[in-house]
């Protein structure tokens, strides 16, 4: 008789542009169809048009809207909404008074409605699978509030309970959690799962506070697993003067988060960077920008080679072209020094082997460089002072060969770690792995 083939849904938000998500999903794409050749694999996903051209698989949204790919400028407002808007700031409350009985009368049903349907056939597109794989480091993160993430994941691990489908959490993030609800969505969605599995041991530590009380463990982040490609260093690297890649990204930019009380943070994070990176240029450095978030990070980019060509007067700047997690690699192999705020930013300069310098804009960060041994050279982004960045900079390049060299003790770590644990999770055999040797990897839900 012939043996059922394996289906294999991998849930991320991914979909966006950040190419350390892209990677968290090729890391699972490659690792399970090495083990499970025969399997089939689909991925759900907030861009599942996006998703399906990037990796080559079957993909399915979701959440009842889609990702966007990148910045949109704000469309002018029309003449009737800008005439509502003058009404509206003329008669407040009654207008405050109309819109909460719209919201309640024609909007909150239809949501529920739509929510409803999408439930419905998110069940049937999910019922013929063997099992759901959570991924990725931000899963269990109040982003979009906790009608955002939280309950996003917490409905997919019911659907798969109700549809009898194995799901387990690898090596995912968590935090921040803050309010009632999005704590209750995330513990209920852990609870339900037939194993997790954190990227650090602060994560855990947070699943615990919010009451999660099974079984877990902790690995270092999946993106470690990354098969890197051979890659020509010298034909990457365009100068004889040593490279700094230099990766902004927007935070608190009132572009991207309108409203925000934050947002002197932005002018003032790109005015620093840019002190940072013309001192860096009168020391001889060249330097080159570039972002590993493909959709929002050309804001910053863009932002920073004007503050240094208006008020340093640099331009002798590279800004390559970036469109995937190759090109990433292949940009970042030609330089020497790496300064980045995003946590993937790390981890592909750990990859690489490249003395890295970050800023950080999320606790995860700096826990990252701590986990590395690093944390002399981790700044936070909203406090750090453009003169001591220098310094810190200057120590980096000072410490550069022992730094390699833990770094690269630590990358050998990581990987062997990751490759025991997809042993344990996908070994050999597939069909009687769900079935089977899969159940022994994944513990049972007890008391720790």
């Amino acid at each position: 008789m012939e043996q059922k083939v394996l289906k294999i849904g991998l849930l991320d938000h991914v979909g966006s542009g950040n190419l350390g998500d892209d990677a968290t999903l090729a890391v699972f794409i490659h690792s399970i169809t090495q083990r499970w050749p025969r399997a089939k694999l689909a991925a759900f996903s907030m861009s599942p048009d996006d998703t399906r051209e990037r990796h080559g698989v079957s993909s399915y949204p979701i959440r009842t809207t889609s990702w966007s790919f990148g910045y949109a400028p704000a469309t002018p407002v029309s003449t009737v909404k800008s005439n509502m808007k003058s009404l509206a700031s003329k008669h407040r409350i009654l207008f405050r008074l109309v819109k909460a009985v719209h919201t309640l009368v024609v909007r909150l049903p239809m949501d529920c409605v739509r929510e409803l349907s999408f439930l419905v056939s998110s069940f049937r597109i999910l019922r013929p699978f063997d099992l759901l794989v959570i991924s990725g480091g931000g899963q269990l993160t109040e982003r979009g509030g906790a009608w955002g993430f939280p309950y996003t994941v917490c409905k997919w691990v019911l659907i798969a309970k109700a549809a009898r489908v194995r799901c387990i959490f690898v090596n995912v993030g968590a935090g921040p959690l803050t309010h009632f609800l999005s704590k209750r969505f995330a513990k209920s969605a852990l609870r339900a799962a037939d194993y997790v599995s954190f990227r650090d041991h602060e994560s855990r530590a947070l699943a615990r506070e919010i009451g999660f009380a099974g079984k877990s463990e902790v690995f270092p982040d999946t993106v470690y697993s990354l098969e890197v490609p051979s890659l020509d260093r010298r034909s990457a690297k365009r100068s004889d003067q040593p490279i700094v890649g230099i990766a902004p990204m927007p935070y608190c930019d009132p572009r991207l988060m309108p409203g925000t009380t934050k947002q002197m943070v932005y002018g003032n994070f790109i005015s620093k960077l840019a002190i940072f990176a013309s001192g860096l240029a009168r020391d001889c450095y060249g330097i080159a920008l570039f972002g590993s978030d493909i959709g929002v990070d050309p804001l910053a980019i863009e932002d920073l080679r004007l503050a240094l060509q208006d008020h340093n007067g640099i331009s002798a700047l590279q800004i390559p072209t970036v469109g995937s997690v190759q090109q990433l690699l292949q940009t970042m192999a030609g330089m020497d020094y790496i300064v980045t705020c995003r946590f993937h930013g790390v981890v592909f300069a750990h990859l690489l082997n490249k003395p890295v310098l970050a800023i950080s804009h999320h606790p995860k960060v700096a826990t990252l460089m701590k986990d590395l041994g690093l944390s002399d050279y981790c700044v936070d982004i909203e406090q750090f002072n453009p003169n001591h960045l220098i310094d810190v900079f200057a120590s980096l390049v000072k410490n550069t060969n022992m730094i390699k060299s833990c770094m690269a003790v630590n990358l050998a770590s990581y990987k062997a770690q990751l490759t025991s644990q997809f042993d344990s999770l996908f070994c050999h055999g597939e069909r009687e792995n769900v079935e089977g040797r899969l159940v022994g990897a994944m513990h049972a839900r007890s008391s720790e």
